[in-house]
């Protein structure tokens, strides 16, 4: 830990450290109040939260600043996203899809309607539009990573000196609202409708969540390393293919390749590895992928620079006020009804506000959240992350540019 200039700065070994705190006390406040453990909301995202207030206030209070090393955070989202390809079969992946297919259709028109939305809400604060579309799918379905990378050229170009801040700003508050959306929006359709996963599904291992093999003993330490050799091959093959496609021209964040180097590598190896059987859908895998979850959206959360956003507070509030109305619309009169109204589109609605929101990340650990309360729904946990962590990058790649252009 250094303390220079006005700034608190944790290295990665403290950081970590903090986060697992961070979701401890997220835990702990969960299993205390009722609400929190009712609307299904996620553990790190309490802890995370409260965390970010406590920072913001030692700043406000004092004028120092708390920063964090994140590289071991980003690292964790790595392993979590090879763990949902490790767990994809071929069999799921046809048998989702068409719910896959609706669910991108929807999250690509909702991409156009977001910028739109945004491009409104800013004209009506007298704000160019270029402002309206950093409130939009730059900064809300790309996330922080799109923002960082756009930001500078809408600056420059678009003669927005504070794309930057605009684009964090609606980034960190996107994240909090996709992670307070899913859980009562999924409780919402689950009871209204009176809805259960399969029979089959209540016995089954989930994908985020699992401490222990049911009906079994502890784990073994043998069954924890043999899910973290099948990562780390996964994730080995999907670094090589990150660079080929670099190659070709088209960057993709580490770990979307990893998540289809697990996939390709669940659907083509022999089911069993150096004497051990091939760890998907394994309580071992569940547990990594869940600790890796965890501390990653807790490491985000409590690292939110809260002070940074007073000054933009008024219209970065009212556009993203529109975006999560609308996000709420289209999950309950469109999403859910074109998915089937069953078990599984109430899972990929809390999972929905995520990806249009948040992150991919957080529409994960919403749907956790609902599964581990409710029961397993392994199509959502498969098409979920592949439209919010590929296919959507790829849009959002055109759909940026257009909108620039256009407006």
């Amino acid at each position: 830990m250094e303390l220079l200039d006005g700034v608190i700065r944790f290295d990665s070994f403290l950081a970590v450290t903090l986060g697992i705190i961070v979701l401890f006390v997220g835990k702990q406040l969960n299993d205390r109040i009722d609400r929190l453990r009712e609307f299904s909301i996620p553990e790190p995202v309490t802890g995370g939260l409260l965390f970010s207030i406590l920072f913001a206030l030692i700043y406000l209070l004092s004028g120092w600043a708390v920063e964090f090393e994140l590289r071991a955070r980003d690292f964790l989202l790595v392993y979590f996203f090879t763990s949902i390809g490790i767990n994809a079969s071929a069999r799921d992946l046809l048998a989702g899809g068409m719910p896959l297919a609706i669910l991108l259709v929807i999250t690509i028109a909702f991409m156009f309607l977001q910028n739109l939305t945004g491009i409104g809400v800013a004209a009506l604060f007298g704000l160019p539009a270029a402002v309206g579309i950093t409130g939009g799918t730059v900064s809300l379905i790309g996330g922080h990573g799109t923002t960082i990378a756009w930001s500078p050229i809408i600056a420059a170009e678009y003669d927005i000196p504070n794309a930057m801040e605009i684009g964090i700003a609606s980034a960190t508050f996107g994240l909090i609202l996709a992670s307070l959306m899913g859980g009562p929006i999924a409780k919402f359709l689950i009871e209204r409708h009176r809805l259960a996963p399969p029979v089959a599904a209540l016995d089954e291992v989930q994908e985020v969540g699992a401490t222990a093999p049911q009906g079994q003993g502890p784990l073994g330490y043998l069954d924890f390393l043999g899910a973290i050799l099948a990562l780390h091959i996964s994730i080995v093959i999907g670094y090589v293919l990150n660079g080929i496609i670099a190659e070709l021209g088209l960057r993709l964040p580490l770990f979307v390749t990893c998540l289809f180097a697990g996939i390709l590598l669940n659907n083509l190896l022999p089911k069993r590895l150096i004497g051990r059987a091939w760890p998907s859908r394994t309580p071992a895998l569940a547990l990594i992928a869940e600790i890796a979850l965890g501390t990653f959206l807790a490491m985000s959360l409590m690292s939110m620079q809260l002070w940074t956003l007073i000054d933009l507070a008024g219209p970065i509030f009212a556009i993203l006020a529109a975006q999560f109305l609308l996000a709420v619309v289209v999950t309950l009169l469109i999403l859910f009804p074109l998915l089937g109204r069953d078990y599984d589109a109430a899972v990929v609605a809390a999972g929905f506000g995520g990806i249009t929101l948040g992150s991919t990340p957080t529409a994960i650990a919403n749907m956790a959240a609902v599964t581990n309360r409710f029961g397993a729904s392994h199509r959502a946990f498969i098409i979920v992350p592949l439209v919010g962590a590929f296919f959507i990058d790829l849009a959002n790649a055109l759909v940026i540019p257009f909108f620039l252009r256009t407006f």
